[in-house]
């Protein structure tokens, strides 16, 4: 496996906070989406985001990859790194660290027990005798582990099946999980799935929303970009309108310039007791971008009649 640098990953100095880490992996996570991208290779960037963000967020697991880089794993199984790896030359015991139980450490039998020594140094993991049962080591309850799962505006509305990847805690590889996302979800909400963390403890999903091209969310509002041309614009009609339940048509009111907004009442994100927001068309007045030469003549004769000034 080739070594990744997981500060250039993230693009964040090697001293940067748990904060600046935090908001890092979040842009980029929103980024990089595959449900949000339209990068080629954004499956990729976005599992490399979450191995990355997985080890840096652990000030343990963060601390070993700083001294040993692409071998922290390993270390931390309490397995030795190859020769000449990085941090491999500082592998060594620092007796002044123990209590040899002796004064001055001398030999014999009030010098030190380097059995001991070595249970210090490996919590307890040395080689078993010939005939000597080892006793394993307690159980804790196993640990909960905590990600990040990116919704669209439509995708959170919708809610449904929806394919996941993380990487585990435990083994460090990547984890494809197919989860039911209740509709309607919103950001910082939490969803539980029991059991699926590394080493059996439960997988707590982070519903973040990221709002796109076509909805933006803010509050319970929701905002959608509505196309017109300039004559639509300039005299009104109608036109079709991609909402969270469906396409509809809505009303132009003549003289519409690019930012207005039309409210729908009702037709946005549902809030607390399941009243939902308003939805906003906002207008954009689209020009053809090559006009034919009979429009060219058209506009020519419009701007010599139309006294109109849009900078006055």
């Amino acid at each position: 496996m080739s070594y990744k640098d997981y500060y250039q990953v993230l693009g964040i100095g090697r001293d940067a906070s748990a904060e600046e880490l935090q908001k890092a992996y979040r842009r980029l996570a929103k980024k990089y989406h595959p449900d949000v991208s339209k990068e080629p290779d954004a499956e990729d960037r976005f599992k490399e985001l979450g191995e990355a963000y997985e080890v840096l967020k652990d000030p343990e697991k963060r601390r070993l990859y700083d001294k040993w880089g692409q071998h922290w794993k390993a270390i931390s199984e309490g397995r030795q790194p190859p020769p000449g790896s990085p941090g491999s030359s500082e592998f060594r015991f620092d007796f002044g660290d123990f209590d040899f139980g002796g004064a001055g450490g001398g030999g014999g039998s009030g010098g030190a027990d380097f059995r001991s020594i070595f249970e210090q140094v490996f919590g307890g993991q040395r080689q078993s005798r010939p005939g000597h049962r080892r006793r394993p080591p307690p159980r804790g309850r196993p640990k909960d582990h905590e990600t990040t799962l990116t919704l669209s505006v439509k995708a959170a509305y919708d809610g449904g099946p929806r394919d996941i990847q993380f990487v585990d805690a435990m083994t460090g590889e990547p984890k494809r999980l197919t989860v039911n996302v209740p509709g309607g979800v919103r950001s910082g909400q939490r969803i539980r799935l029991s059991g699926q963390a590394g080493g059996g403890g439960d997988l707590y999903l982070v519903v973040e929303i990221a709002n796109g091209d076509l909805f933006r969310i803010e509050g319970d509002d929701v905002t959608t970009p509505l196309k017109v041309s300039p004559s639509e614009a300039v005299l009104g009609g109608t036109a079709p309108l991609t909402t969270l339940d469906g396409n509809v048509r809505v009303k132009i009111p003549p003289g519409s310039s690019t930012g207005r907004r039309i409210r729908l009442r009702g037709r946005g994100y549902p809030g607390k007791g399941g009243r939902r927001g308003d939805l906003f068309a906002e207008i954009q007045v689209v020009v053809p971008s090559e006009p034919t030469d009979e429009e060219k003549k058209l506009y020519a004769q419009l701007a010599e009649v139309s006294p109109f000034d849009p900078r006055d």
